[in-house]
């Protein structure tokens, strides 16, 4: 009789929490909003440039997990008394809507999302404000809308949550049964043997969407801060992380003999122009009749043009840029390098160039070196003086930073000053999002429809860089400077296709060369030289070892330390892009392969554990 009483009181026990979820209005209204808006956020990310509800029903095959986390994620909220938890609600759906839109901000700019690890990098959110104003879509206002709904659903239930009692048999129930599921799954599917084609659960996937999409956003988020804290537990060098990356570069180094190219530049001086966002597609193209980077299109006839090099960079974005040329590693998959790992120590061009002929060096940012914490990231990087924003007058600056002509004009009074030989590192800015541009620093003559989309502001920015870079290159050559001076011009990272491809794909008057595949512009120019195309593929991380060749730095001293591979003398014909894509995959063995997709591994490996400074 006894244990028949506590069945029924147990079965009541469990009817009566059923019940008690069900006349919570408020609570199922919460839980329904969240499903319905994650399953939108989901669907949107799916979309061209993440900008649309898309004709995708792929989030319902994990319809279970987004009921499971968000279960576990209200669940919490029983655990206090009714008056506490009807706010708590409110602030969670609140919340959840801010975070995702953040993500969608980020997501359109950095093709990644919110995350402790971009804690650090919040000195960028002054300086770039265009960007987070450009990574707005007219479908955001969802997020908004569904918002005010609860709200006013809220607003009417409020009188029903007055009552100061706590149900957590109730809290157990919501929080158990989602929690046992997910617990199953994982070890079903997270422990099935690396050899095996089942799905995977709370396993990070090559590139972020994927996860988001595989955990839902709550279980992303979870997952992530999980990582987080085991990222930022301290890395040791061990015996397996060195023989792995030693075994990897070796597997790298090709051995060739060397070319006519090598040591052609050999005591001469380096200026590395890196031009913000600019995109390969506009060399040698015109508009309603105008070149659009006339300047550059001039300087291919004395210029090693790399017409197929693409971009690799990741959340660090340009400052990731900085840190393959200077020193042909990889950027984390994770948060961005310069923030999370600032003092590292790297085999650097200028602390090469520096060994091999004494050069002078210095990096010159025509923003705020405080963004992606470029300042500090550099201090290890050898170079002898840094300078940025604070080094210009007020008066030159424009939007995030010193306008191209101001800031150009003041690096050509350089080596006049500096000691020769000399290796300038200069990063323009104008050219950056949003594009806008102030009407006198136009220098195309565009339809006024036309001038006011993002494909032809891109143009009227990339046309005004070009013009800054050839003003710069006619005073280096009056002053002489050309004849002992190498100048490398480089696009950190994609423009409009970066941050504005669903509106490009959507322009009707859209031609077929505006197609741009993630390349950016990459030429060498030396006034003497007979232009060259090399169509070899490469990308950024392959900038150091070539120039470095040229330069007549000694191989030994760098093919042990540099991920990329000299494109002016390699048998290889590849890039490996940021989502793990590999372009030219067809060229290539199946070892090779192989090789090549650990890269992003061996590199993380590197810059967590310091490896050149334990060496």
């Amino acid at each position: 009789m006894e244990l028949l009483s506590l069945r029924k009181k147990s079965s009541y026990s469990i009817k009566s929490n059923f019940i008690y979820i069900l006349n919570d209005k408020l609570g199922l209204f919460v839980f329904l909003f969240i499903i319905i808006e994650s399953l939108l956020f989901t669907n949107i990310l799916l979309s061209n440039g993440a900008s649309k509800i898309s004709v995708n029903f792929y989030s319902l095959y994990n319809l279970y997990l987004y009921i499971s986390f968000t279960l576990i994620l209200l669940s919490f909220t029983y655990l206090f008394s009714r008056r506490i938890r009807y706010w708590l609600l409110i602030i969670i759906k609140l919340l959840y809507s801010t975070l995702l839109i953040g993500d969608l901000w980020y997501y359109r700019g950095f093709q990644n999302f919110l995350s402790f690890h971009n804690l650090g990098e919040t000195e960028n959110i002054s300086n770039l404000s265009g960007t987070v104003f450009a990574m707005t879509r007219h479908i955001d206002i969802i997020f908004v809308i569904e918002n005010i709904i609860v709200l006013i659903i809220a607003f009417f239930l409020r009188k029903k949550y007055n009552s100061p009692e706590k149900q957590k048999g109730v809290f157990m129930v919501v929080f158990l049964i989602p929690f046992l599921i997910l617990i199953s799954l994982h070890l079903f599917l997270d422990f099935n043997g690396s050899d095996s084609n089942r799905p995977t659960l709370f396993k990070t996937q090559f590139i972020p969407s994927a996860t988001m999409n595989v955990l839902t956003p709550i279980g992303y988020h979870f997952y992530d801060t999980i990582v987080y804290i085991k990222d930022n537990m301290p890395f040791k060098l061990t015996s397996y992380h060195k023989n792995e990356i030693e075994q990897w570069l070796d597997y790298k180094n090709e051995d060739l003999p060397a070319n006519g190219f090598t040591g052609m530049f050999k005591g001469k001086n380096l200026i590395f122009i890196q031009v913000e966002s600019l995109e390969n597609f506009v060399i040698n193209q015109s508009y309603e009749g105008q070149s659009i980077t006339p300047n550059l299109n001039k300087l291919l006839k004395n210029s090693f043009y790399f017409s197929n090099l693409y971009e690799q960079v990741n959340n660090g974005n340009s400052g990731d840029a900085d840190l393959m040329v200077n020193a042909s590693v990889l950027p984390l998959r994770r948060g961005s390098t310069f923030s999370r790992f600032p003092q590292n120590q790297y085999n650097t061009l200028p602390a090469l160039l520096k060994e091999e002929s004494d050069y002078f060096s210095r990096t010159i940012h025509a923003a705020s070196g405080d963004i992606w914490n470029l300042s500090r990231g550099l201090e290890s990087f050898s170079f002898d003086e840094a300078w940025d924003i604070k080094d210009f007058n007020d008066s030159e600056i424009f939007n995030m930073g010193v306008t191209d002509e101001s800031f150009l004009n003041k690096v050509a009074t350089l080596p006049q000053k500096d000691k020769m030989p000399f290796y300038y590192y200069a990063v323009t800015v104008t050219s950056h999002v949003p594009f806008a541009l102030a009407d006198d620093m136009k220098g195309l003559k565009l339809k006024a429809d036309f001038d006011k989309t993002a494909m032809g502001a891109y143009f009227q920015s990339v046309n005004y860089a070009d013009k800054q870079i050839g003003n710069f290159i006619k005073t280096l050559d009056a002053k002489g400077i050309l004849d002992n001076t190498e100048i490398v011009i480089m696009g950190d990272h994609s423009g409009v296709h970066k941050y504005y491809e669903d509106e490009v794909n959507s322009l009707a008057e859209k031609e077929s060369w505006w197609d741009n595949d993630s390349k950016v512009a990459f030429m060498i120019y030396d006034k003497n030289l007979k232009g060259k195309e090399i169509k070899t593929i490469g990308a950024q991380i392959d900038v150091l070892p070539t120039l470095a060749s040229l330069m007549g730095i000694n191989e030994a001293k760098y093919k042990n330390t540099s991920i990329g591979r000299n494109l002016l003398n390699t048998n290889k014909d590849y890039a490996l892009l940021n989502d793990g894509t590999i372009i030219g995959a067809d060229k290539l063995s199946p070892e090779d392969i192989l090789h090549i997709k650990k890269s992003f591994d061996i590199s993380d490996s590197i810059i967590q554990t310091d490896y050149f400074k334990s060496r």
